[in-house]
């Protein structure tokens, strides 16, 4: 599935840069894919420290820029640009000591043009990649949330999925007064929009269904509702895209069952793209195909970001780092 990406960066060379830079895991995936030629890899922490790992762990990143934030001669750049930034919402002092830790000094080397992108959560929490990104980086025009896509693989076989790993649910968003200034349904169908966007960068033509426990009215209460909001949402915001729900997953796959249940559908029967609707859902979901189904799953894969910044899983592999660099440097 990387071989395109990897022929992409190759051809365009970028820089990632990895915030836990003393990880044996994030070490041998530096060493690989420097070996490989694919990207420059840049290594946040005491410089001292990432060499003696690297070597006991027998890596090689010799020529590989390393940055300390207890010692980085643009410290003060740095921490003006993040007062700024938090537009005083963060006292100097609390901007100088996020910034001494690997996630926020990271993406601030994202933000100041370091580096292209950033991989990190090896050691911290999903929550502490997302902050600091959310803080610094921002999300870019028209996007009102983060959210992530995992891609499917078996064989020739791809599908993408979301949201599997950030957004807990999709309420209403309301001011002081109550009154609804985004609605739940809108936030939906930015993921709708913003995974099929994700697919189409790994070959995918998506088809896609927004998912629920009923089929065209089938059932009611739930989600049933906000899926079918989002749905219609989302045809308006982007009417190049095939997009149908509410839909359930064997309407959404299987075509005997969507003759039945949705004839006409131009998803219906076909899907390959699955939007959840809230996180129990996805992040089942996805384990599901990759426990039961034998898929392999890269991600989450973050959307909706100013600059490609993703997590990893604290269980992660060497080979899933290696995968994640080349996936996050790769949807640019």
């Amino acid at each position: 599935m990387l071989t395109e990406i990897v022929k992409k960066l190759k051809n365009d060379r970028k820089k990632i840069v990895f915030t836990e830079g003393e990880d044996l895991r994030i070490l041998e995936a530096a060493s690989r894919l420097a070996a490989d030629g694919i990207m420059d890899v840049l290594l946040c922490g005491n410089p001292e420290k990432v060499r003696a790992a690297a070597k006991a762990g027998g890596f090689n990143i010799d020529g590989m820029e390393i940055a300390d934030p207890a010692s980085y001669p643009e410290m003060d750049k740095m921490v003006e640009t993040m007062f700024e930034l938090r537009k005083g919402k963060t006292p100097v002092e609390e901007c100088r000591d996020s910034l001494s830790k690997g996630n926020y000094f990271g993406t601030m080397l994202v933000k100041m043009g370091k580096a292209d992108g950033l991989l990190g959560g090896a050691t911290y929490s999903t929550a502490d990649t997302v902050r600091p990104a959310l803080q610094i980086v921002k999300t870019k025009p028209g996007a009102h949330l983060v959210s992530s896509c995992f891609i499917l693989v078996r064989g020739d076989e791809k599908l993408a999925m979301g949201d599997c790993a950030i957004n807990i649910d999709y309420p209403d968003s309301t001011d002081k007064d109550g009154n609804v200034t985004l609605k739940g349904s809108d936030k939906l169908a930015e993921v709708v929009i913003e995974t099929a966007r994700t697919a189409k960068i790994f070959g995918i033509d998506p088809k896609v269904a927004v998912l629920s426990f009923s089929t065209k009215g089938s059932g009611k209460g739930g989600t049933v509702q906000l899926s079918r909001d989002a749905t219609e949402k989302a045809k308006e915001l982007a009417p190049e895209l095939a997009i149908d729900g509410e839909l359930q997953f064997d309407a959404a796959v299987s075509p005997v069952v969507a003759a039945t249940k949705c004839k006409g559908s131009p998803v219906a029967g076909q899907a390959n793209t699955f939007i959840f609707p809230n996180i129990e859902a996805g992040n089942i979901g996805y384990k599901i195909a990759q426990r039961l189904g034998g898929f392999e799953a890269y991600g989450p894969i973050l959307q909706g970001l100013n600059a490609p910044i993703n997590d990893l899983s604290r269980g992660c592999t060497a080979d899933e780092v290696y995968s994640m660099a080349i996936i996050t440097l790769g949807t640019m």
